[in-house]
């Protein structure tokens, strides 16, 4: 079974980007991106990458985001 831990301060992003486990977006109560990595963050936006080419921008005001974990 899977554990999601919430994402909210810096502390938080700086391990997610350090150890690469998979993130799950919610925006407006949907998943807009499931499986990607955080690789950079800031106060306004986070950037997660899901493929080589793919980089993906979101706002940390509208959006959510859980660190997945296998047990």
């Amino acid at each position: 079974m899977a554990m999601n831990r919430k994402l909210s301060t810096d502390p938080d992003f700086e391990e997610a980007v350090k150890r690469q486990y998979p993130v799950r977006v919610f925006k407006d109560d949907y998943i807009v991106n499931s499986g990607g990595a955080v690789v950079r963050f800031d106060d306004n936006i986070v950037v997660i990458q899901s493929s080589v080419s793919d980089l993906v921008y979101y706002t940390r005001q509208e959006c959510e985001f859980f660190e997945v974990r296998k047990r």
